[in-house]
């Protein structure tokens, strides 16, 4: 027998060599290209395709109020991932096996993004309508004397905003009066829990991130790396105020300019009623910001349980809190990262969850949804 046949017949006996399977990043990756085909492609029935007029601008949210911005500023969300289960998302990928891969975070935040896209179409909202949003909050306080943070029980709040800004709006909050938001009076801003209010010194004429109308908002750029370069440029400076006074300014932002376009997005996210594809664009501008991590579990002002992003700055984390099957945007949570006078770390300073969004004709109305 010769040696080519010997080879053949020693072939033969052996066992056909196995088929590799595809690997569970690969086949999360497969799956995320299909919805993310299907969301690019999908219309409402019966609805032709339209040209879009290009979004622009984006906003950060706070209400021109007199006197409501201590509402607002310590509305922004924080926790910290205590069991060190956070994944750094310092780098959108990271180095494994050889492969660059992305991080968690971005995995998340890209999943988030694709859920938000495919989103119901937002129904118009005429300029003279208001949009109305229903939260739930909690914030903690401290004495003038400092000491640990005592924090409130949760309660209801519900906004009215002008859709273009033009006529004043309405904050009610349970268990206190209704404050009439309009263009007068000063718009003030708490750094952190127990400190004095300060004015706005940020606030320009018109909206912008800090002031975002939502005509404004429907506008913003749906590319994010361009809606992320136009909230750092209205971001740049905000919350340096803050900074003398325990270097927090929102969020923990101060210094920090990847803080505050942290906060600047969730903001957005909490306090407007941005349409899908200008959410999904917030969630990829997120994506892009060093040192987002994933809490694989955390709850909102409402008991609900998911998965949230956060970031951690200046002793604080703020903490976006999401849906873990439809990834539908639940609240935010602001936790101390540090223990210090205000408390251990992991003391809750404020908390939140979004009930109810939607388009009203006047101030005081609710929306059918909302009851």
């Amino acid at each position: 027998m010769s040696e080519e046949s010997e080879r053949r017949e020693l072939a033969e006996l052996l066992p056909p060599p196995a088929v590799p399977g595809l690997g569970a990043d690969r086949q999360l990756l497969l799956r995320e290209r299909v919805l993310r085909r299907a969301a690019g492609s999908a219309e409402p029935p019966g609805r032709r395709s339209a040209p879009r007029a290009p979004f622009r601008r984006p906003a950060r949210f706070r209400i021109a109020v007199p006197a409501l911005a201590c509402a607002l500023a310590v509305a922004g969300v924080l926790a910290v991932d205590l069991g060190g289960a956070g994944t750094a998302g310092r780098d959108r990928t990271v180095a494994q096996g050889g492969a660059a891969v992305a991080s968690e975070a971005v995995r998340l935040l890209d999943r988030i993004a694709l859920a938000a896209a495919a989103g119901p179409e937002q129904p118009t909202v005429g300029a003279d309508r208001f949009v109305f949003i229903e939260s739930r909050v909690a914030y903690a306080a401290q004495s003038a004397a400092g000491g640990p943070v005592t924090m409130a029980p949760a309660h209801t709040r519900q906004v009215w905003l002008s859709a273009d800004g033009s006529r004043p709006g309405l904050l009610r909050e349970e268990g206190g009066p209704d404050t009439r938001l309009g263009e007068d009076g000063p718009v003030l801003l708490l750094d952190r829990p127990g400190a004095s209010p300060r004015p706005d010194a940020s606030r320009g004429s018109g909206p912008s991130i800090g002031e975002p109308t939502h005509a404004y908002v429907a506008s913003l750029p749906t590319d994010p790396d361009a809606l992320l370069r136009l909230i750092r440029e209205q971001t740049r400076g905000a919350g340096q105020g803050g900074a003398g006074q325990g270097g927090a300014g929102q969020g923990g932002a101060g210094q920090d300019p990847d803080q505050r376009a942290f906060a600047a997005i969730g903001d957005l996210l909490a306090e407007t009623w941005a349409p899908p594809r200008v959410s999904a664009a917030l969630y990829r501008a997120a994506e892009r910001i060093p040192g987002v991590t994933v809490v694989p579990s955390a709850g909102d002002a409402a008991g609900r349980e998911g998965v949230a992003v956060a970031r951690t700055a200046h002793g604080r984390q703020t903490q976006w809190v999401f849906d873990r099957t439809t990834y539908a945007f639940l609240g935010e949570r602001t936790v101390l990262s540090e223990a210090g006078e205000a408390g251990p770390a992991g003391t809750v300073v404020g908390t939140s969850a979004v009930l109810a969004k939607g388009a009203v004709d006047r101030v005081g109305e609710l929306p059918r949804a909302a009851g």
